[in-house]
């Protein structure tokens, strides 16, 4: 991940110093108990951007389960864990997942469902790859299932890698300057905030069990390709059902580079260039984004304020 500073257009000139020179030390993770409305929130909700806010939305379709999935694995793990300041994080790492995980669901039937775009074939997808391709093994000797667990984490930490990445766009992107709807930009910029603030943890865990270079690189060599199989495959199915857009091939990509240069999606090749920094020895996940930024949007934005 390259380390150049960008523009950070969602944080006020106080909140942009505070993340460029305050190190908020050690993080206490916790779930935020928030709530989004969607009742006005239009399918293109980056103006001018219909590509681009089918793009982002394709997350709402592919996070839910995906979501559950590390509470899921993150359960079965914790009990194994003797070093309780890990397990702590541990806890507050669950907790956000499973906030993340119940939010984006909400949009599947509140705000695509809602508007045309029937998520349920996509899900059953995402069922199958998440509950039965990537879930527990339930037979065979113990040190196998451990084995299986270990991997499992390893692959967490690899997703992790890139919802970090994005996470970090989230909080450095042009939505607000673009008119996006509020409550959309919210909804990923508290997402992503929370991305950067617990981006160490899945790394620091898959460490514990098992640290292994080749389980590591094993593990992104799988995440990639299935991680873009997975957001293209969405992107289609979305596009599909999107009647009021008629483009063909060239007019989607041509939008699609109008959405990047506009920086309101992320460029994929850096999304793929940034594995490399994962593959450094001295990778720490820290590298990535900033926590001081991460805990200035959380202390603003309008669902986390507004969380029981």
């Amino acid at each position: 991940m390259s380390t150049v500073e960008r523009p950070r257009p969602d944080l006020s000139h106080t909140d942009q110093a505070s993340a460029d020179q305050a190190d908020p030390g050690p993080v206490e993770l916790h779930a935020r108990n928030v709530a989004f409305d969607w009742d006005d929130v239009p399918l293109h909700w980056i103006p001018g951007h219909p590509v681009a806010s089918n793009f982002i939305s394709v997350l709402n379709l592919l996070l839910p389960e995906g979501e559950r999935w590390f509470v899921q694995t993150y359960n079965e793990a914790l009990p194994l864990v003797a070093d309780e300041e890990l397990a702590s994080r541990m806890r507050g790492f669950i907790g956000q997942e499973a906030m993340h995980a119940e939010a984006h669901d909400h949009v599947l039937w509140e705000f695509l469902d809602h508007h045309g775009i029937d998520p349920r074939p996509y899900q059953l997808q995402m069922e199958w790859v998440f509950r039965r391709v990537l879930g527990p093994a339930t037979s065979g000797p113990p040190q196998a299932r451990h084995k299986h667990l270990i991997e499992r984490l390893w692959l967490i930490a690899a997703l992790e890698h890139y919802t970090a990445v994005l996470g970090d766009f989230a909080l450095n992107n042009n939505w607000i300057e673009t008119g996006a709807h509020p409550t959309m930009a919210d909804l990923f910029m508290w997402h992503g905030a929370e991305e950067v603030e617990h981006r160490a943890v899945a790394h620091d865990v898959a460490a514990y069990f098992g640290d292994s270079y080749l389980r590591r690189g094993r593990a992104m060599l799988a995440v990639l390709p299935m991680l873009l199989f997975l957001i293209q495959r969405g992107y289609r199915f979305i596009m599909k059902q999107d009647t009021s857009v008629s483009y063909n091939y060239i007019q989607k990509k041509w939008q699609f580079h109008r959405g990047v240069r506009a920086n309101v999606l992320p460029p994929l090749r850096s999304i793929v260039f940034s594995t490399f920094s994962y593959f450094r020895p001295g990778f720490r996940p820290e590298q990535i984004g900033s926590t001081a930024q991460a805990v200035a949007y959380l202390a603003k934005s309008p669902a986390a304020r507004n969380a029981a």
